[in-house]
C-alpha cells in the first residue's frame, strides 16, 4: 500500500502518523501501539516510563541554554474510535488503515481515521525525536482509553510528571484555543423482558434505519443530525399503536460518544395490517427524509421480509420500553449563555440492544455546568423509572473550569499574533478533554488545548485538513522556543 501520507511536509510529523495508521489501536486495546511508544522513547535513548494503568511517559532534557525555562507536557491519546461503513471488511483490532490524501484532506477507506488523536500523538513523536528544535525540559504523556472512559487519565499518579504546562493536542479547529470543556456522565438503563411466543397469523420484518452520518457526541451535537435509535422507534411506537407491532429484537448504536448511525429491529406484525403497516413506512420514510433532507440526505428506511423469530419480548415490557424511548431526551438541551455557540448541556442516547431477556441502553450525557447534569440526569431517571427499569450512572467525569487569566494562553496568543497576523479565537469545547481529569492530581498545570482541523471524528468520514496540521506543527514550534522562564 502506498505510504503517500507519511511523505506530505512536514514529514517529521507525517511519518509518524502514517506508522499509527497501520497499528491496531481502538480504545481497550491499544496494547500494541503502547508498546511502539515504548520502543520508540528506548530507540532516543530518552528516560521512559509505563505506568501501572498503561499511560507511557517519555521526558527529554532541555536543549542547552534553556534549561530555565518552565516544563512542557504534550499530551495525546493513543486509543481511537473503531467505525466503518456497512460495506467496508476491517477489523479494528487486527487490520491497518489505509490512509489516503484527497486535495487538502487525509481520509481513510471506508473507516475513521484516527487523526483523533493520532496527530496530537505525531507531533509529540516528532518533538521528542528532533535534534534541532529549540525547547525547555519536555515530557510526552500518552494516555491510554481516552475514548470510551478516560481510564488512562483517571489512573495518572501524581508525581511521575515534572511539567508545569500541559498542551492537549487533542482539539479539532485549528486558529482555536481551549481554555475549558465539558463534564460527562453516562446513563445506563436496562429493561428486563419476558419472552413469550409468536401469536399466529403474524409477518415478520426487519426494519433498518441506516445512512446517517453519526459523527462526535459532543462535537457534532448541535448540527441537529438523525439519531437511528430514536428514529427506529418512533416508527415502532407508531406501528404499536396503529397496526399491532410486536418487537422481538433490537440493535443500535455502538458506542457510547458516537451519534447512532444505524438501528436494526426485527418485528411481527399482523398478517391482516401487513399492508396498511408497509404503506406507513412508506409515509414515515417519505416524512423523515424531507424533515433531515439537509442534514441527512443518505438516510434510509429500509423494510424486508424474514424469518420468523423464535419469541417475542412481552407486549408489557415492549409497550413501556418505546414510550420512555421516545421521551427521553436527546440533543441538544441548552446552549451557553457565557460563549456564543457553545452547547452548555446534551444528551446523545448512543446505544439499545436487546438479548438475553434484558434491553440495555446508554446514553453519555455532558455539560459544562455541574448543576445542569445533574439536572439532566434526574431528567432521565425519572423518564425510565416511570417506565420501571434499572438505571445507573456511571463514568462520570469531571469538567474542566476556564481560566482566562492563564500565562501560557497569554503567550501563545502572542505567538499565534506575530506568526499568522491574528489572534486566536478562545473558546470552550462541548466534548470531554482530558485536561481536568488530569489536573486533579497536578493541580499546579497551566493547561490549553489545540490542533488542527478535523472534521466528522468519530465516524468514517472523519478527515483531517493538511495545511493546518503544517499551521499546528510551525505554531508548536514556535510556542516551544517561548515558553517562560521557570
Amino acid at each position: 500500500m502506498s505510504n503517500e501520507v507519511a511523505n506530505i511536509r512536514p514529514r517529521e510529523l507525517w511519518k509518524h502518523f502514517y506508522d499509527l495508521t497501520q497499528i491496531p489501536r481502538p480504545s481497550k486495546h491499544e496494547a500494541a501501539v503502547a508498546q511502539f511508544i515504548v520502543d520508540f522513547g528506548k530507540k532516543l535513548g530518552l528516560e521512559t516510563i509505563a505506568d501501572t494503568i498503561g499511560n507511557i511517559i517519555i521526558k527529554k532534557p532541555a536543549v542547552p541554554g534553556m534549561e530555565n525555562r518552565q516544563g512542557v507536557i504534550l499530551q495525546a491519546h493513543l486509543d481511537m474510535v473503531p467505525q466503518k461503513n456497512e460495506d467496508t471488511a476491517h477489523d479494528f483490532t487486527k487490520d491497518p488503515l489505509k490512509p489516503y490524501i484527497d486535495e487538502d484532506w487525509v481520509k481513510a477507506t471506508g473507516t475513521t481515521l484516527g487523526a483523533d488523536n493520532g496527530i496530537g500523538i505525531a507531533a509529540a513523536m516528532a518533538v521528542l525525536e528532533s535534534k534541532t528544535l529549540e525547547h525547555g525540559p519536555v515530557e510526552g504523556l500518552f494516555t491510554i482509553d481516552e475514548e470510551t472512559g478516560m481510564t488512562g487519565a483517571f489512573g495518572m499518579k501524581p508525581g511521575l510528571l515534572d511539567g508545569d504546562i500541559l498542551l492537549n493536542m487533542d482539539s479539532e479547529d485549528e486558529g482555536e484555543l481551549y481554555i475549558g470543556c465539558a463534564g460527562g456522565t453516562n446513563a445506563n438503563i436496562t429493561f428486563n423482558y419476558k419472552e413469550t411466543s409468536v401469536p399466529d397469523g403474524m409477518t415478520a420484518f426487519k426494519l433498518t434505519v441506516k445512512g446517517l452520518k453519526g459523527g462526535h457526541s459532543g462535537l457534532d451535537i448541535p448540527l441537529g443530525r438523525g439519531n437511528s435509535n430514536k428514529l427506529l422507534n418512533r416508527l415502532m411506537w407508531s406501528a404499536e399503536h396503529l397496526y399491532g407491532l410486536r418487537l422481538a429484537s433490537i440493535d443500535g448504536g455502538s458506542l457510547r460518544n458516537a451519534i447512532p448511525r444505524e438501528s436494526v429491529a426485527i418485528a411481527v406484525v399482523p398478517e391482516k395490517n401487513k399492508d396498511a403497516f408497509l404503506k406507513e413506512i412508506k409515509t414515515f420514510t417519505a416524512e423523515v427524509t424531507k424533515e433531515f433532507s439537509i442534514v441527512e440526505p443518505d438516510l434510509k428506511v429500509l423494510v424486508d421480509k424474514t424469518e420468523m423469530p423464535v419469541t417475542l419480548i412481552d407486549g408489557k415490557t415492549q409497550h413501556t420500553f418505546f414510550n420512555a424511548v421516545y421521551a427521553c431526551p436527546n440533543g441538544v438541551i441548552r446552549m451557553s449563555n457565557e460563549m456564543e455557540g457553545l452547547v452548555e448541556t446534551s444528551t446523545n442516547l448512543a446505544i439499545v440492544k436487546s438479548s438475553d431477556g434484558k434491553i440495555k441502553l446508554q446514553c453519555l450525557l455532558r455539560s459544562s455546568v455541574d448543576s445542569a447534569k445533574i439536572d439532566l440526569e434526574q431528567m432521565i431517571q425519572s423518564v425510565f423509572e416511570l417506565a420501571n427499569a434499572e438505571i445507573l450512572f456511571d463514568g462520570q467525569y469531571p469538567g474542566w473550569k476556564p481560566n482566562p487569566d492563564s500565562p501560557i494562553l497569554k503567550t501563545m496568543m502572542e505567538v499565534y499574533k506575530k506568526k499568522f497576523g491574528k489572534i486566536p479565537e478562545i473558546r470552550g469545547i462541548h466534548a470531554g478533554l482530558e485536561c481536568g481529569i488530569l489536573g486533579n492530581p497536578y493541580p499546579h498545570w497551566d493547561m490549553i488545548s489545540f490542533g488542527p482541523t478535523i472534521r466528522f471524528p468519530h465516524s468514517p468520514d472523519e478527515k483531517v485538513s493538511i495545511s493546518t496540521v503544517e499551521k499546528f506543527w510551525d505554531f508548536l514550534v514556535e510556542i516551544l522556543k517561548d515558553i517562560p522562564v521557570k
